[in-house]
């Protein structure tokens, strides 16, 4: 069991990594929002698992803790992402088809 942990925990890490690169890589913030949401959502999923599986006693809060990372960290980058829309920020490139201009012009009215 120690080593299903320590191999879930090192996981983890690698997530966390591969997000932090990301963010370094990317060439906008559209694009380094998703990265970094989602390596740090799965890598915080496996650390937390790794910590559960050492500590089975903590399971359903770690359980409870990942459901809330699930709901709150994807929420949380559409908000950041969706300022930065309607602050006017340039995307590395221009998107070819922007689902979102309609609605903000209607509000803009």
């Amino acid at each position: 069991m120690n080593t299903l942990s320590y191999v879930l925990i090192i996981a983890g890490g690698v997530f966390y990594a591969t997000g932090g690169l990301g963010l370094l890589r990317m060439p906008s913030i559209y694009t380094r929002a998703q990265a970094g949401t989602k390596a740090t959502t799965l890598g915080t999923m496996l650390t937390l698992l790794g910590v559960g599986v050492l500590h089975p006693e903590w399971l359903l809060k770690i359980f409870l803790i990942i459901f809330f990372i699930v709901l709150t960290n994807p929420v949380g980058s559409s908000t950041l992402i969706r300022s930065a829309y309607r602050s006017g920020v340039k995307s590395f490139r221009e998107p070819v088809v922007d689902e979102l201009a309609p609605h903000y012009e209607k509000e803009a009215e």
